[in-house]
């Protein structure tokens, strides 16, 4: 259906592609910045509780549509993420 994206883990989608981004890194889901550029941890305590809002891929903006159980996020470049 989509990928799955653990909180703390690094992205993983089905279709075996790697984020791109600034040297492979990706970007954070929450903040949009460089994956690498900073610490990330204030990123990944609000994701235990709230959806991805950028692409991990590209950066884009992704749409959310928060379920009843769980959320699905869907880049217009590289599709849905799901939890």
């Amino acid at each position: 259906m989509g990928d799955r994206m653990t909180v703390g883990d690094a992205v993983t989608r089905t279709d075996g592609t790697a984020p791109t981004g600034p040297a492979n890194g990706g970007w954070c889901d929450r903040c949009g910045e460089p994956a690498g550029a900073r610490v990330h941890e204030p990123c990944r305590a609000a994701r235990a509780l709230e959806p991805p809002r950028y692409c991990p891929s590209c950066r884009r903006r992704m749409k959310v549509q928060v379920l009843p159980t769980g959320w699905r996020a869907t880049c217009v470049e590289h599709g849905a993420l799901t939890s």
